[in-house]
């Protein structure tokens, strides 16, 4: 295949060494003639492990080469991947301008192309990126809709400075976003069998997010082991021991588990434990900015859906789900409890039902919580689900039935989903299935 690689960075040389390795005849694009002579030389102009090794080896094979105009390559070309820079402006927001000059220039080359080119988008940019500049630039630059005189989709790119070589040939993942599923399944099989990992289609939108959330998680993962790291050293702990044994938890610290949107957490452990820990950072004199503002952030949630509620004015409030977990009567810290306690001081009026909580079944910390809470829980508190057919609004707590959701749905109840059972309906909080 023939493939051109607009922007010779760090990821565009990587990607296009790696790619002319497996067997294509890639050239480089790069305005920079100095980077363009050391390619065409046999030379990286990065210092990366395997990198230079690659290069010298694409060149001397003649699958490798760059230019500093791309033009007249994108004639006969089966596919354009852009690696152009997206630098920080001043106010962090993202510098598009390379972007948008490649895209125009791109554009501009492919008008005179009978078939369509493939463009695969790595440059990281913001989401709806590709939606809102990228495809009315290019459309824009060749005069034509898309699908005419190209084809575009994004593919981002998940390399580590140091390993880059490594994580291209053994990647976690491989992700297209498109709009059509045949341009997700080309971009796809550029990669050979060899290259075994899940191999991801979905929207533009949701590829140009995947970036920002793996990195936005590995700065988090990294601050959070820091400030565990410097409460243990204050306290004469191994924090490398801690940290270890955490990570050997792979079914609830490396895993999934927790790291699906919903709602605020609750229960006896997770707040009690926090705020413990920052007691004792706070009496040792230690900051931990980012583990200090978990319980705010945490609140915000709550704040959310209060606001949520009151924009929609319902009557009456229906609650499916009260306990801290669904399948438990444990309502001690349930942050569903603070919803309805909430709820309950600005007027409105609520029926809550739970399967597994019984008010005269529950006792000792349980119930002196619940009664210091929530006192008139015994009048609010539905045994049967149908119930909560007569409010205007059911908040989904715990993920209910299908059957349910249906027959609310179809009575014309309005549901606010903290569970993800329904996702969100365009763009709203309130949803159906449809």
């Amino acid at each position: 295949m023939k493939i051109a690689v607009f922007g010779m960075g760090y990821v565009g040389v990587v990607t296009a060494a790696c790619f002319a390795d497996d067997g294509h005849d890639v050239v480089g694009v790069e305005p920079a003639a100095a980077k363009v002579e050391m390619l065409n030389a046999g030379c990286s102009p990065l210092v990366e492990e395997h990198v230079g090794s690659l290069v010298q080896r694409g060149v001397a094979a003649g699958r490798l080469r760059a230019v500093t105009d791309g033009r007249a390559d994108l004639r006969d070309a089966d596919l354009a991947i852009i690696c152009v820079g997206t630098p920080s402006a001043a106010d962090g927001t993202v510098d598009l301008r390379f972007v948008r000059r490649v895209c125009e220039e791109i554009g501009a080359a492919v008008r005179e192309r009978s078939e369509p080119i493939r463009l695969v988008f790595r440059s990281t940019m913001p989401p709806g990126s590709m939606r809102g500049i990228v495809l009315p630039t290019l459309i824009a630059s060749c005069g034509a809709p898309a699908g005419r005189h190209f084809r575009a989709v994004f593919h981002p790119e998940f390399l580590r400075e140091g390993s880059s070589v490594s994580d291209f040939r053994e990647p976690s993942k491989i992700v297209v976003g498109a709009d059509d599923e045949g341009d997700a399944r080309a971009t796809l099989a550029l990669y050979p069998p060899t290259y075994a990992a899940p191999r991801i289609t979905c929207s533009l939108e949701v590829a140009e997010m995947v970036k920002y959330a793996d990195n936005v998680f590995h700065a988090v993962k990294i601050t959070f082991a820091n400030e565990i790291g410097l409460f243990c050293r204050a306290h004469a702990i191994d924090g490398h021991e801690v940290m270890r044994i955490c990570c050997a938890d792979t079914k609830l610290n490396l895993s999934p588990a927790y790291l699906a949107p919903g709602f605020a957490f609750g229960g006896s452990c997770l707040p009690k434990d926090l705020r413990a820990l920052l007691a004792e950072a706070t009496r040792a004199s230690i900051e931990l900015p980012m583990l200090e503002g978990v319980l705010p952030s945490n609140r915000r949630h709550l704040e959310r859906v209060l606001e949520l509620v009151a924009a929609r004015n319902p009557r009456a409030v229906g609650l499916y789900g009260l306990a801290f977990k669904a399948g438990t009567d444990d309502l001690r810290d349930s942050p569903f409890v603070e919803l309805a306690e909430r709820l309950l001081a600005v007027g409105r009026r609520l029926v809550l039902h739970d399967r597994g909580v019984h008010a005269s079944r529950l006792m000792g910390r349980n119930k002196s919580f619940i009664d210091s809470r929530l006192p008139q829980l015994s009048r609010m508190l539905a045994e049967d689900d149908a119930a909560l057919s007569a409010c205007d609004l059911v908040i989904l707590c715990h993920r209910p039935p299908e059957s349910l959701v249906q027959r609310w749905t179809s009575q014309g109840v309005a549901l606010l989903d903290l569970t993800g059972a329904l996702r969100e309906v365009d763009g709203d909080a309130w949803g159906s299935l449809r």
